[in-house]
């Protein structure tokens, strides 16, 4: 695998929509322990307002990546797979935020792990990127 292969997949959407959708997951995860760990915390939706802010920013992340990254498919069920799982997790999180409909608080993690999944398999697809693309080999 040569460098310039290796630096293109560093610097992907999909690779940065993969990895923001991962550390998103890592955040949630890590909510709970930090507040509890933390001397004086109670259990719940305490905690600092930047942490709470820290979802958004990668939502926003995420928002550029699927964009970006679903221009570049050329596999049109992919593209709208990421669209949907962003929408979701979108969708998902407000309502968390917003307490307007009463939610598991796991069920974020579900499209963000499909976003992640869906970035992986869009970064190891053929993409078009220029003249030689392979839309008639992929493309359903």
């Amino acid at each position: 695998m040569s460098i310039f292969k290796i630096n293109r997949e560093f610097l992907s959407a999909d690779f940065m929509g993969a990895l923001a959708s991962g550390l998103c997951v890592l955040h949630c995860l890590a909510t709970p322990l930090l507040f509890i760990v933390q001397a004086g915390a109670t259990c719940g939706e305490a905690g600092p307002w930047w942490w709470s802010v820290i979802d958004f920013l990668f939502l926003a992340v995420s928002a550029v990546a699927v964009w970006k990254s679903a221009r570049e498919s050329n596999l049109k069920w992919l593209s709208s797979a990421l669209y949907v799982s962003w929408a979701v997790l979108a969708l998902l999180l407000v309502n968390h935020r917003l307490h307007l409909i009463p939610l598991p608080h796991m069920l974020l993690y579900l499209p963000a792990l499909a976003l992640v999944g869906f970035h992986i398999y869009n970064l190891r697809s053929c993409q078009c990127v220029d003249d030689g693309c392979c839309v008639s080999e992929h493309a359903v």
